[in-house]
């Protein structure tokens, strides 16, 4: 980073600028991650090139969303800009892992978070879209959730992975949401908010025990959807889950529900990475599509 792009962060966030010194930090898979210091405060910069800043405005806006709400901390947000880089500034925290205790207290607040639906319950989707992880992720909003879910989310992702040339096909989408709508077909959810991409890498807390989550890819949707994702790679304690659900139980069919809502995140492993997650992606395909799963 140039050391004038270095003084227009300092300055935008009251650093004093001829004091403020840069070092890498670790932050994530996606961004540089930087700790911006004056001797007196620091704060946490996450840059990507310009024509990539659009990922930085995503999270800008998801984490605002979510601090809108009042129920589980994130990171503040400072400023962001584009100068020759794209750049993201926010509140530099001590994160620790996660205590039985801090995954209850977030599986409450959760809940809470949940509970902010969007105006009209049954809008789904966002009035703009985002990212899952460095994926593009539409939010053309839908009144119905069957049609966003495999429109918007799991046939978007097949389209991918057929533009690159694997064996997926718009027929798989249209197989799963035939069974979709067999086997359920009662569920309408409210449109709750969501943090989108709630895996164990995404949470954490404070010294305090204070649940902390960031990289959030926000829109409304089913509620099952968060809980969905944090089961697929593991991370959270049981304490987690038994919390949520003290504080507002899942409805029937939540447990059949489930593999679907996580074959999109696999999808987007499988767009992401390939490998393993492909063949991964088929077989889940073939159980949902079967009813074995």
């Amino acid at each position: 980073m140039q050391a004038q792009t270095r003084r227009i962060i300092a300055e935008a966030v009251g650093l004093d600028a001829d004091e403020a010194r840069l070092s890498p930090v670790t932050g994530g898979d996606i961004a540089a991650s930087y700790r911006l210091e004056d001797g007196n405060r620091a704060i946490f910069v996450k840059c990507l090139p310009p024509s990539e800043r659009a990922v930085l405005g995503a999270e800008q806006d998801g984490l605002s969303r979510i601090a809108a709400t009042n129920t589980v901390r994130v990171p503040s947000v400072h400023a962001s800009g584009c100068d020759e880089v794209a750049w993201l500034a926010l509140e530099l925290l001590e994160l620790r892992s996660a205590t039985d205790a801090a995954f209850a207290l977030l599986g409450k607040q959760l809940a809470n978070l949940h509970a902010h639906c969007c105006e009209a319950k049954e809008v789904f989707g966002l009035e703009r879209d985002n990212f899952i992880g460095a994926t593009p992720q539409p939010n053309t909003r839908e009144c119905d959730w069957t049609e966003f879910f495999f429109t918007h989310r799991i046939g978007y992702q097949l389209d991918l992975l057929a533009e690159r040339g694997e064996r997926f096909e718009r027929g798989d989408t249209n197989r799963l949401r035939a069974g979709w709508e067999t086997r359920f077909p009662d569920h309408a959810p409210d449109a709750s908010l969501l943090h989108g991409d709630l895996w164990g890498g995404n949470a954490a807390m404070l010294g305090d025990g204070t649940p902390v989550i960031f990289d959030p890819a926000v829109h409304h949707g089913d509620r099952e959807c968060d809980l969905a994702m944090a089961r697929l790679f593991g991370g959270f304690g049981e304490s987690f889950f038994a919390a949520y659900d003290r504080a507002w139980p899942l409805p029937d069919g939540w447990r059949q529900r489930l593999p679907y809502y996580q074959l999109y995140h696999v999808l987007n492993h499988a767009n992401l990475f390939g490998g393993a997650y492909l063949a991964r992606s088929r077989r889940l395909i073939d159980e949902l599509a079967s009813g074995s799963a």
